[in-house]
């Protein structure tokens, strides 16, 4: 079970700070980190459960209309009510309404609407996010195109790494997963900073080698952490 993640700190965020710069020293890359709270507000699979609860109910209804029929007359008193087809519509449309309304109240709650999502639709927000994050801060901004950007997303606890045309030319995606691992690894231990910390460095030794550091090199992008 993952450790829980404190908040970063402004210390932490210094040392975040001096990790990009001291791994920006051997190379012409300029490092991006980015932590995010969550990728997505997930609205549309909250929306996407409470249909299916109201659907669900209307289908119980249907299976078994005389049992739900008694039991609206024993709540309500009303025994004896002739149902026709009118009242047996309105009643489905008042329980879905109620069906749909509650999980959509219950599903406020910002944790279990995350659980509820599919592990594949948090994956794909979170890297939605953060390419949109990246063509923001990072893509292009650079003299070489040479920019890469570490995105963390805390709530889902997902990490991707995307890189500038130039570096995605010479390095292959994957040569990334040892910088991924290394992050949340220190994340689930509820170590966030030194997560990030030790993902800078894997990616700087990486730059290092491809794309060594030149006599007149300028920092083109913020060594600071950015918060989202």
């Amino acid at each position: 079970m993952a450790s829980p993640v404190p908040p970063m700190t402004d210390a932490d965020r210094a040392r975040i700070g001096a990790a990009v710069h001291e791994a920006e020293a051997n190379t012409a890359g300029e490092i991006v980190t980015i932590l995010a709270e969550r990728s997505d507000d997930y609205a549309d699979v909250a929306l996407a459960w409470s249909a299916a609860v109201a659907l669900v109910a209307l289908v119980a209804l249907a299976l078994a209309p005389g049992f739900y029929l008694g039991l609206y007359d024993r709540i309500t008193g009303h025994w004896g009510m002739v149902w026709s087809p009118g009242r047996i519509l309105g009643l489905a449309a008042l329980v879905a309404a109620l069906k749909f309304g509650g999980t959509w109240l219950i599903l406020l709650w910002r944790p279990l609407r995350l659980g509820l999502t599919p592990r594949a639709i948090r994956h794909r927000r979170v890297h939605a996010r953060a390419l949109a994050a990246f063509r923001i801060g990072a893509e292009r901004r650079t003299t070489g195109a040479t920019g890469i950007l570490i995105y963390l997303s805390l709530s889902e606890r997902r990490a991707e790494i995307v890189a500038d045309q130039a570096i995605a030319g010479k390095v292959e995606a994957e040569v990334w997963g040892d910088a991924l691992a290394a992050l949340l690894t220190e994340l689930k231990a509820g170590r966030m900073a030194d997560g990030l910390i030790a993902a800078v460095g894997k990616v700087g030794a990486v730059l290092a080698e491809h794309f060594p550091a030149a006599q007149h090199d300028v920092n083109e992008l913020p060594d600071r952490l950015i918060e989202v």
